[in-house]
């Protein structure tokens, strides 16, 4: 089956870095676009950033300029490198992929940065 698992989330004072990882299986990951999305409670979840099979791009205009997704085909996994974190940033993240029509998600980890 799918499976999505989200690690590298945690404390960080604004203007700060972190890095998430996204390790898949059950998929052919060099085929599939990886998203990043990420939920505040009470907020809906919002799109981070995307990346295609082969390499495009695209972000959220929030996080232009901060933010790199990035994917290792040969160890299935997906980043986003995070970097000069603002409070607003705060949130848990979630990886997304589609497979076979249906979408599928990770358990997220919790970003928190403090001010």
């Amino acid at each position: 089956q799918v499976q999505l698992v989200e690690s590298g989330g945690g404390l960080v004072q604004a203007g700060g870095s972190l890095t998430l990882s996204c390790a898949a299986s059950g998929i052919i990951f060099s085929i599939n676009a990886m998203d990043w999305y990420r939920q505040v409670p009470g907020r809906q979840r919002e799109l981070v950033a995307y990346i295609t099979s082969g390499g495009t791009t695209t972000y959220a205009d929030s996080v232009k300029g901060r933010f790199t997704i990035s994917r290792d085909n040969a160890k299935n996994t997906v980043y986003l490198r995070m970097n000069s974190l603002k409070p607003e940033d705060t949130a848990v993240y979630y990886c997304n992929t589609h497979h076979v029509g249906m979408p599928y998600w990770g358990k997220g980890t919790l970003v928190t940065v403090s001010s």
